[in-house]
């Protein structure tokens, strides 16, 4: 594969679904570029992200199957990033997934190319957001602030992004990176 994986991590309400709608709506017409939609078992109704919501016989058929080029386990919820959506890799694109910090590692050890967007923000904003959305109890939270504060991304192949403006500013900052990893 001559192309590049981009992998968006970061906690739990730091608003990565949110960029990651924008940037997908301003790059629609930008073929180099494709939004990998992840297999969650959770609910399609249940709000966040446009993924394909698959149970958890289906997650684990699908893992036995070697469907997933990576995969991982987060609050109580399975997520697989499928082998099939970074077609795009192969005639030199770049696939972009909303990834998770916990399997930096293991992507860089089976992507030659890849980009890696921390996007943080500040642990205040990050409760404001999570309690705006209502998933997630007092204690919840509390513990999602805890695990954010606790892992830290790092490495030649990071490229940080502060969300703590508005919603166009974080789209157009989160676009100026995917360009900046996809030119190399």
């Amino acid at each position: 594969m001559s192309g590049i994986l981009i992998l968006v991590v970061g906690p739990s309400g730091v608003g990565k679904d949110t960029l990651l709608d924008g940037a997908r709506a301003e790059l629609a017409r930008d073929d180099r570029f494709v939004f990998v939609r992840r297999d969650i078992t959770r609910p399609a109704s249940a709000g966040g992200e446009d993924h394909h919501a698959v149970s958890r016989s289906e997650f684990e058929a699908n893992l036995a199957g070697e469907s997933y080029a990576l995969h991982w386990g987060a609050h109580d919820l399975q997520y697989g990033i499928p082998k099939s959506q970074l077609a795009v890799m192969e005639r030199g694109g770049a696939a972009i997934a909303n990834g998770s910090r916990s399997v930096l590692d293991e992507a860089r050890s089976r992507f030659e190319r890849l980009g890696i967007v921390s996007i943080n923000a500040d642990d205040k904003l990050l409760r404001q957001r999570l309690s705006a959305r209502g998933r997630e109890s007092a204690e919840d939270i509390s513990a999602r602030i805890a695990r954010a504060s606790a892992f830290q991304v790092s490495g030649s192949d990071v490229f940080e992004l502060h969300n703590d403006g508005t919603v166009e500013a974080g789209v157009q900052a989160l676009i100026r990176v995917f360009n900046k990893i996809y030119e190399g």
